[in-house]
């Protein structure tokens, strides 16, 4: 057999496979989910979630530490918002002294060099597990952006760097933009949530924020159709167009496709969602001996460099960094 052209060549030792290799992955590439609880020095596992905790205040201060110390640049924050507080309106969202925004001044004022970053939606918030507003079964739309922009505000002003609202009612990057930019917030990034589908992925998540049992009906009104691609591209433009500054992607592994679609067709600075039921999956198949969590993790971020992420949000980003650090 005669061949000239032999692409083992290239893999035959580590040096010249790293010398060939066409994707990397550090950790400068991750966002760290944190989930944040009432009290203090309190912590919580999430049975669902194996290696994660709910944290409070003072607790998240520390994490977000270790986060930075590994080089993790930014960290993504989520409220566990107690049953009492919750109502129709979602009225806790709006309350300068919520868990959010402890959070956010807390790091701020420990002088960690590490981003912070905010959901924006409602569904922490209400008693029925929605995003938004919901009046006779239907989610409102403007008047819930109207809500979502005062909330933006308000933890700009406690040092939210990048505002990410996840809730998907039409029209509410351009809303708060301009509600951030007439408050003096001109520099606050918005992170939009540009191709968010109405996924199974989600459950451990609301578990961990406990909005799952709350939750009536479902959000196929407002997140997208899983069936769809097209529509991810109109949702692109339409965020682009409203000022985003960075499109998502959610969930990750399931959707490579329309991450590198949307990349390749915008060109955007790209982030993906690794979301709570695909960290859970790899988990829990390790847990049972099924695979290598450490060799699987890895290759699942991989996979979303590859497709053209410019950044990942993942509760696995703690164990990545250590793994990548060696």
């Amino acid at each position: 057999m005669d061949l000239k052209r032999r692409l083992r060549r290239n893999r035959t030792d580590g040096w010249m496979r790293n010398l060939v290799r066409e994707n990397a992955l550090s950790a400068h590439d991750f966002i760290l989910p944190l989930f944040i609880l009432e009290g203090d020095n309190q912590k919580e596992d999430i049975p669902s979630m194996p290696g994660v905790q709910r944290l409070s205040v003072d607790l998240a201060v520390d994490k977000a530490r270790e986060a930075a110390e590994l080089g993790i640049p930014a960290i993504a924050l989520f409220p566990v918002t107690p049953a009492h507080q919750k109502d129709a309106q979602g009225s806790e969202a709006l309350n300068d002294q919520n868990l959010i925004c402890r959070a956010l001044r807390a790091i701020k004022g420990a002088g960690i060099d590490v981003g912070l970053i905010t959901d924006v939606a409602l569904d922490p918030y209400t008693d029925h597990g929605h995003d938004g507003l919901l009046k006779d079964g239907e989610i409102l739309n403007d008047e819930t952006v109207e809500v979502l922009c005062e909330q933006a505000v308000l933890q700009a002003g406690a040092g939210a760097d990048v505002i990410a609202p996840s809730d998907m009612m039409d029209g509410r990057v351009g809303a708060i933009r301009e509600a951030l930019d007439e408050a003096g917030y001109q520099t606050v990034k918005i992170m939009a949530y540009t191709a968010k589908f109405a996924s199974g992925f989600y459950g451990p998540f609301r578990d961990a924020v406990g909005s799952g049992g709350a939750l009536k009906g479902d959000k196929k009104t407002y997140q997208m159709d899983p069936a769809n691609k097209l529509e991810a591209l109109r949702e692109a433009e339409l965020d682009i167009e409203e000022g985003a500054d960075v499109l998502m992607v959610k969930p990750g592994m399931p959707y490579l496709d329309i991450i590198q679609y949307l990349k390749d067709m915008t060109d955007m600075p790209m982030a993906a969602y690794h979301v709570s039921g695909e960290y859970a999956m790899l988990k829990a198949a390790a847990e049972k001996g099924w695979l290598d969590y450490d060799k699987c993790i890895l290759e699942a971020l991989m996979a979303f460099k590859r497709a053209g992420a410019d950044m990942i949000l993942t509760y696995a980003a703690l164990d990545a960094a250590r793994l990548l650090r060696g």
